[in-house]
């Protein structure tokens, strides 16, 4: 495989990164997952976007312009053998003497990398997919995609210990998110979708659901949603980059929602591949 560092284009196991470098001693960074179908990186613009909210977040300047962060995108593309990607970008601080402080002269580590994208399985599209829930005990900045994710990783491994696929969060009575996936519920035929605050990732998949939703005549809300009203939900969403928008069927280990997906989820699956890039057709 190869990667991108630091201007640099170097097969995975020659990239290296100091031990200093703030990424690693503090988490002190921000990343961004951009799914690519057909070698089109999918919503770009938006990606971008929310990388330098991030950036900005954490007080740190943006190495890159658009059209640099584009044009190295795709060359990461270029260089794997696969179609449908999923390209992982990162940018920290920079190496540095050990202080808690922002050095004031650090350069920015830039890193890239592209996997082939996860391919839904057909009994996770027509099945749907087990949740656990969890109090959501993060810090208040969900809303920054930083690298400092433990919190994240714990909450992902509480549901594979527990054979689910996800872990959905709940903050103060209130979903907030789950450990990589947004979170919609179904109710009465109104899709509802917990506001973006400092409590949940702006996700790119949730603002795509909600577009599709819009044009395909889906009726929808943005709103605070209870920890019962979700549970008592005629149908629960998971989605995210690599998930898409799959649908909840067994939640802590008792089927959910009748245990099937819901006619809205089976309007959206659709509309939503209807908006993927496909394959360009030689001419």
């Amino acid at each position: 495989m190869t990667v991108y560092l630091n201007g640099q284009y170097l097969p995975i196991g020659e990239a290296r990164v100091s031990v200093l470098d703030r990424g690693f001693i503090y988490g002190d960074g921000v990343y961004e997952l951009i799914p690519v179908y057909q070698r089109e990186p999918y919503r770009l613009p938006q990606h971008l976007v929310r990388l330098q909210r991030s950036l900005d977040g954490i007080r740190l300047a943006n190495p890159c312009r658009d059209e640099q962060w584009e044009a190295i995108i795709r060359e990461v593309i270029a260089r794997q053998p696969f179609d449908d990607q999923g390209v992982y970008l990162q940018v920290t601080r920079g190496a540095a003497k050990r202080d808690h402080a922002f050095p004031p002269d650090a350069v920015p580590t830039v890193f890239m990398m592209s996997n082939p994208l996860p391919v839904l399985t057909r009994e996770q599209i027509e099945g749907g997919v087990p949740v656990v829930t969890a109090a959501d005990e993060r810090w208040l900045h969900c809303d920054l995609k930083t690298i400092s994710l433990l919190g994240n990783v714990l909450a992902r491994q509480l549901a594979v210990d527990r054979g689910a696929v996800e872990t959905v969060l709940f903050r103060d009575g209130y979903l907030t998110e789950a450990s990589a996936s947004n979170v919609l519920i179904v109710n009465r035929g109104r899709i509802v979708a917990p506001p973006k605050d400092n409590l949940i990732l702006p996700g790119i998949t949730y603002d795509a659901t909600l577009e599709l939703a819009r044009d395909g005549g889906l009726p929808f809300e943005i709103r605070p949603v209870t920890r019962q009203e979700a549970l008592a939900a005629d149908e629960m969403w998971l989605s995210s980059s690599t998930k898409e928008v799959l649908a909840v069927t067994t939640l802590d280990g008792k089927p959910f929602a009748g245990g099937k997906p819901g006619p809205v989820y089976r309007e959206m699956y659709r509309l939503f591949q209807s908006s993927k890039p496909r394959a360009r057709v030689p001419a």
